[in-house]
């Protein structure tokens, strides 16, 4: 798919690399499902660089609406399931 992922210019470069790495967890949790312990490292670490709730619900809304892909959904899967369990949304 040809879209960009929402980033700030104040983050790194490294910070920006784990900020699309946990996007891709997203999309990935949507076309093939993933682990909850991989889409939970990413997203903790994305929590680091927005720890901000206001700000995560700012770039999941840019998310989804560049992509289609909602990920509130896949956040609180990942919150209510069991370690191991794969995520499909």
């Amino acid at each position: 798919m040809e879209y960009t992922y929402p980033f700030s210019i104040d983050w790194s470069t490294n910070e920006i690399v784990d900020v699309v790495q946990f996007f891709e967890a997203i999309e990935k949790a949507y076309e093939k499902g993933v682990k909850r312990e991989e889409l939970m490292k990413k997203y903790r670490r994305f929590k680091e660089i927005v720890p901000s709730i206001a700000e995560e619900k700012t770039y999941f809304r840019e998310f989804e609406k560049e992509s289609g892909y909602a990920s509130y959904p896949v956040i609180k899967q990942m919150k209510e399931k069991e370690d191991g369990v794969l995520i499909k949304a």
